[in-house]
């Protein structure tokens, strides 16, 4: 039987991009194995990572932690991880390796080269360069030498956004470069969901007559949650609620700046939860401040849910946020226009609902069963190699 290999820095990595990728490969009859951090850096639970376990085992899956650092500076970290996925490639010798994330797409596809004619047919799925129009000077300083040398030990790149497409076209040397737009949203299982919006607010703590703004996402520095709560801090009303979903480094930061600013009864970190899409129907706009994605799962699953989008202008979210199409954007750390897109919103349910209903529509493009045509193509196509 033919071998695959998934692999990506941390669990949550599998759990919320890859499955679908693991399904598609056993329909294809592939034998596959998970390679990924189990223990730590995921934005998922503990919890959610043994049912994570259970399910891939259920599924014939063998799962290996590799213990893939998130910081570039972790050398020896990442040499342990290398030299723990060249021992694994060497033993299983996979027909087919799709790797994922910076660190993780580095350790594989090196590893793989290593393996010299033993090698198997890699694909890397980019979720957004760490490079971009607006990115820092030592993101570029860093990332793109790092990139453009491994894009050379790359038979499929995939990128997920626009701006990142044309830029490995002209600048990098993946054999074949290929553009898909994201990991696919289920829109079928959102339009299936019900609730009863303002009961289910009550379950959670929130005033049922409440402007509620969503986010969700890690919390750290890249999801950038503190310029809604800055913009929230000079509204002074009391009748919008910001509720934001997901665990992460900052969260200890954020309560303290929640303190700080006087927001404790409108601002509410709800944690990792698992109804994401009940409280997305339950809520009136989704924020989504990012200072880079690749494109954003989050935001397009909120767009399926039939909410506006206040976002930032940056990286792949321009693929998909237009202003008074999708919603209002505007530049990641500008507290003002955040403000002032939400007074907007705050004042016009007529636009909300017009936008509501646009973004529904919008969202299709991005279905799953759309992206796993394109999947099930590059994972055929012996010829892109």
């Amino acid at each position: 039987m033919k071998k695959a290999l998934i692999n990506a820095s941390v669990a949550s990595m599998i759990e919320e991009f890859n499955m679908e990728n693991i399904k598609i490969l056993i329909d294809l009859g592939y034998s596959v194995d998970v390679a990924c951090n189990f223990d730590e850096g995921s934005t998922i639970s503990k919890d959610k990572i043994k049912k994570l376990k259970v399910k891939l085992h259920k599924m014939n899956v063998e799962v290996y932690h590799i213990p893939i650092p998130r910081k570039i500076t972790s050398v020896k970290g990442i040499y342990i991880s290398y030299m723990k996925t060249k021992r694994l490639m060497e033993k299983e010798r996979y027909s087919l390796i799709h790797c994922h994330s910076p660190i993780g797409g580095v350790i594989s596809r090196f590893a793989n080269y290593r393996l010299g004619k033993k090698r198997g047919r890699l694909v890397y799925t980019a979720h957004g360069f760490h490079f971009h129009k607006t990115a820092p000077l030592k993101n570029w300083i860093i990332y793109y030498p790092i990139e453009k040398l491994f894009s050379k030990f790359t038979d499929v790149l995939v990128t997920i956004n626009s701006e990142d497409y044309n830029r490995a076209l002209k600048k990098l040397k993946a054999r074949n470069t290929i553009y898909i737009p994201g990991v696919g949203i289920d829109t079928k299982s959102i339009n299936n969901i019900f609730v009863d919006k303002y009961a289910y607010r009550e379950t959670l703590g929130i005033n049922p007559n409440s402007f509620v703004i969503l986010s969700v996402g890690e919390l750290n520095d890249n999801k950038n949650h503190e310029v809604i709560i800055d913009a929230l801090s000079k509204l002074h009303n009391k009748k919008i609620t910001y509720i934001i979903c997901g665990i992460g480094p900052l969260e200890e930061y954020l309560v303290n700046k929640i303190k700080s600013k006087g927001l404790v009864d409108r601002v509410i970190l709800l944690g990792y939860r698992e109804d994401i899409f009940e409280i997305a129907k339950s809520s009136d706009v989704f924020a989504f401040p990012s200072k880079r994605e690749g494109l954003g799962v989050a935001a397009l699953e909120a767009m399926a849910c039939g909410l506006p989008l206040i976002t930032s202008n940056v990286h792949g979210i321009n693929d998909y946020s237009i202003n008074g199409v999708t919603g209002y954007k505007c530049p990641p750390n500008d507290i003002e226009s955040f403000k002032r897109i939400l007074i907007t919103l705050y004042k016009n349910k007529n636009l909300i609902n017009d936008i509501a209903q646009n973004n529904k529509k919008s969202a299709i493009k991005y279905d799953v069963n759309k992206i796993r045509e394109d999947l099930i193509n590059i994972y055929k196509d012996n010829d892109l190699v």
